[in-house]
């Protein structure tokens, strides 16, 4: 199994977060972006880097654990990370973003564990959906500064679910991920206009 090189991924991460960044989907410091690069390896931006500024020394390495493997300082939320990759082998891109949709429709939804996107045309971004005709719920998991214990829940709730492209931390933002840099993308991207649509009816109903 081959796997994109650290040098590769850093530079598919620094184009990300341009494209993200000018989205408005990584206001401040927000989000965290990486790729597998090995078995046991991660390419992953460290804490605090502005993502729509990202420079190859904000880049870093990390083991599948989200230990440091060149002295530079992950994000707090690489455990989430660790998670996607240890979970579906086949997964080699994470992008964690934020967006105003996200963060206020899940406030919202205070009581709720899930999110439902239904009939939307853009569910086709999602891998083996072929129609609009369909439903997809996204996970949402209440936020914590404990990664350890959100990092768990995660787990928990993938392990025993039917596939999903991406979950929603409640007052945070989204983890949506793929085969490659170019699927994360796709599946954040149709995620927030899908949820962008949702705040939208909500307001017009209100």
């Amino acid at each position: 199994m081959s796997y994109i090189s650290f040098e590769n991924a850093a530079a598919d991460i620094i184009k990300a977060g341009n494209r993200l960044d000018k989205m408005n989907l990584a206001p401040a410091t927000s989000g965290n972006y990486s790729m597998r690069t090995g078995t046991d390896e991660m390419a992953i931006t460290v804490s605090g880097a502005h993502k729509g500024q990202l420079r190859p020394d904000q880049i870093m390495r990390a083991d599948l654990g989200g230990r440091s493997l060149d002295g530079k300082k992950p994000s707090a939320e690489t455990l989430l990370h660790c998670v996607l990759y240890q979970l579906y082998p086949d997964v080699r891109a994470v992008l964690h973003t934020h967006s105003v949709a996200s963060t206020v429709l899940t406030r919202l939804m205070a009581e709720g564990d899930h999110l439902t996107l239904d009939r939307y045309e853009m569910l086709k971004a999602y891998r083996g959906i072929e129609t609009h005709d369909v439903s997809v719920d996204l996970p949402i998991f209440d936020n914590t500064q404990d990664m350890d214990d959100l990092s768990a829940r995660v787990l928990k709730y993938l392990e025993g679910a039917r596939a999903t492209p991406a979950y929603l931390i409640r007052g945070h933002g989204i983890y949506g991920w793929g085969r490659d840099m170019a699927e994360a993308e796709r599946v954040i991207e149709a995620t927030e206009m899908m949820l962008s649509c949702e705040m939208h009816m909500k307001q017009i109903k209100a």
